[in-house]
C-alpha cells in the first residue's frame, strides 16, 4: 500500500519586489530563491540578534554565580528571607511603634545579625518594622521592639530568643536552597495574597 502525497500549491514570494509565484520544495519555504533570501533574511535579524543577547545574558548569569563568594551568598539568601518576612507580615502595623503609615518597612531583627547570627533566619526573631523611623532612625527601636513581640508570639518566645544559642555556619549549598526555598515562599504568598 503506498501513500500518494498531494502535490504542494503554488505560492507566491514573500519578498515585495519579487511576489513570483512557485511551488515551495520544503515546509515552511516563503521565498522562492536563494537570491530572494538573502533579500528577505534581514527582516529575521532582530529576533536573531535578541536570541543571541539572551544566550549571551545567560552565559553571563552562570558565570556570575560561579565567581560568588560565600558572604554573596548570604546576601541573597538575606535579601530572599528579608522579602519572605516582608510577604508574611503584609497589612500588620510596625513590630516596634505599631504604625499603620503608608511608610517604606523592612524585616528588622530582634536580636540583630551582629549580636546574634546564628537568629538570622529565625522567623520568630524577624518581623515588619517600620524602616526610617524604627529600624534605621531608633536602631532598631528595642524598647518598642520587645513589648510587641511578647504580644506577637508570647513571653516564652521571646526569652527563648534572648537565650544562649548553638553557633551556626551555612554552606554554600545550604545557602542557595534557602534562597529557593524563601523566594517560592514568597511567591506563594504573594500568589494568595492577589487571588
Amino acid at each position: 500500500m503506498t501513500i500518494e502525497r498531494k502535490p504542494a500549491k503554488p505560492k507566491k514570494c514573500r519578498v515585495a519586489a519579487c511576489r513570483a509565484s512557485f511551488v515551495p520544495s520544503r515546509m515552511g519555504q516563503a521565498v522562492c530563491s536563494p537570491a530572494c533570501a538573502l533579500i528577505d533574511g534581514p527582516r529575521h535579524a532582530p529576533k536573531a540578534r535578541k536570541a543571541l543577547a539572551d544566550i549571551e545574558r545567560k552565559d553571563i548569569k552562570v558565570r556570575k554565580e560561579k565567581l560568588k563568594s560565600r558572604a554573596d551568598h548570604l546576601k541573597d539568601t538575606q535579601h530572599a528571607f528579608n522579602a519572605w518576612i516582608r510577604a508574611r507580615d503584609a497589612g500588620q502595623p510596625c513590630i516596634s511603634c505599631g504604625t499603620t503609615a503608608d511608610v517604606q518597612y523592612c524585616a528588622g531583627h530582634y536580636r540583630t545579625t551582629a549580636a546574634s547570627p546564628e537568629l538570622r533566619f529565625e522567623p520568630l526573631n524577624v518581623n515588619l518594622q517600620c524602616n526610617r523611623n524604627c529600624n534605621m532612625g531608633k536602631s532598631g527601636n528595642l524598647l518598642g521592639y520587645r513589648p510587641g513581640l511578647i504580644q506577637k508570639i508570647g513571653i516564652e518566645a521571646v526569652e527563648w530568643l534572648e537565650g544562649p544559642h548553638q553557633p551556626k555556619k551555612y554552606t554554600v549549598e545550604e545557602l542557595r536552597a534557602m534562597t529557593a526555598e524563601y523566594r517560592a515562599k514568597t511567591r506563594e504568598l504573594k500568589k494568595g495574597q492577589a487571588a
